[in-house]
């Protein structure tokens, strides 16, 4: 069934039928190479993979089971699936756990209960939200993003604008259990994001710190941005798509009108390449870096709004930006004629502020890219 007029058919477009073959074939390429692993970024083209217990260790089999749903073919299902019962150790590890546990568990369990019904991914999801759950400070109304990473640390008042992706495995926790105070939770968190990150000209900040005791703000971090102040623009897009899907679960206006915001603010930065830096507010002197990353997830969250929104809404007209977006990064930012690129996408920035993962490509935005080609070919069931 194909959706609203927002959402650019098939048929019209040849090259986004080009662009999920031209990925199809690299991620079966990559999959007979790490098979059940977890790639995170590149070097010199190759994925590098990390621990089970990453923060991104959902993206590359969530987007196996974009790639199964469409062909139903049996290894994209054998390598998600053995990436999801790997995960299992990271999901007993309270000590370690953090706020991204929809990140991981959406794309890899709460995907294969709806694709194929599993009872075991179901009561992982569930487990994973209900610890999710577990991080709400009710004070702040806010969900604590991390654990100490060192000794003596205090990060008990942190909150980060990431958590919004995280939400959607509470809404989806609370249909399925019948349990309102996963879906409570959610609300509460994006009240708070609404009231202390969303800034008026809808740029967002990436992190604020909050008295635990009071649940009183204290300050703005630059965290992944370049300053306090600044406007991450992969932090933007979390924003976008985070409040999107928040729409889609509570039909709530706050939550549609902070998804425009953020998506405005985002098209308005924009380049005329359609690739953002890292920061769309970069000083002079500072490290110069495009985002494709950034770029994967605001077209995604464009196609949704696309979807969400009537087309007299604003609906035809954000989801052919967010065609467009994904456009441009399938004629600018791949690599197609290059097998020594595993990834789809190049031109990644993880973490500018530190100089990590500069122009490299990220799993993330790989999944993202995919995730938008698939509603581009009509795909509107969401693992989120």
């Amino acid at each position: 069934m194909k959706s609203s007029e927002s959402v650019i058919k098939e048929r019209e477009h040849s090259w986004v039928q080009e662009a999920w073959d031209r990925s199809r074939e690299k991620v079966h390429r990559l999959g007979q190479r790490i098979g059940s692993a977890f790639p995170h970024a590149t070097q010199q083209g190759s994925y590098v993979c990390e621990p089970p217990g990453w923060w991104t260790a959902g993206f590359w089999p969530g987007l196996l089971w974009l790639l199964y749903r469409d062909d139903r073919a049996e290894p994209w299902k054998l390598w998600a699936q053995g990436c999801e019962e790997q995960m299992d150790a990271a999901l007993r590890d309270i000590y370690r756990l953090d706020h991204d546990l929809g990140f991981m568990w959406s794309l890899t369990s709460v995907a294969q209960y709806k694709l194929l019904g599993s009872e075991a991914s179901r009561r992982r999801a569930v487990t994973a939200a209900t610890l999710l759950l577990g991080r709400l400070n009710v004070k702040g109304g806010y969900i604590r993003a991390w654990n100490p990473w060192t000794e003596g640390e205090d990060n008990a008042g942190i909150a980060i604008i990431d958590c919004m992706m995280n939400l959607p495995l509470l809404h989806w926790a609370s249909e399925v259990t019948g349990d309102p105070r996963f879906r409570h939770a959610a609300v509460m968190h994006a009240d708070t994001v609404l009231q202390h990150f969303m800034r008026g000209d809808g740029s967002v900040s990436h992190i604020i710190r909050f008295d635990p005791e009071t649940g009183g703000r204290q300050e703005e971090l630059g965290g992944q941005g370049y300053a306090p102040g600044s406007a991450w623009a992969r932090g933007t897009a979390w924003a976008m798509y985070g409040f999107a899907l928040s729409y889609s679960y509570t039909g709530r206006k706050a939550d549609l009108e902070a998804s425009l915001r953020a998506s405005n603010f985002f098209l308005a930065q924009l380049p005329e390449d359609g690739l953002p830096e890292w920061d769309f507010r970069l000083p002079e002197g500072a490290l110069r870096a495009k985002d494709s990353s950034a770029a994967a997830c605001a077209a995604s969250a464009l196609l949704e709004l696309g979807r969400l929104l009537p087309a007299h809404e604003g609906g035809a007209a954000y989801g052919r930006q967010g065609a467009e977006l994904v456009r441009r990064l399938y004629e600018q930012s791949a690599a197609w004629d290059r097998p020594s690129e595993e990834a789809l996408l190049l031109h990644g920035t993880g973490h500018g502020p530190h100089r990590h993962n500069i122009d490299v490509s990220l799993i993330y935005g790989d999944y993202f890219f995919m995730e938008a080609l698939a509603k581009l070919r009509g795909q509107t069931e969401l693992f989120w």
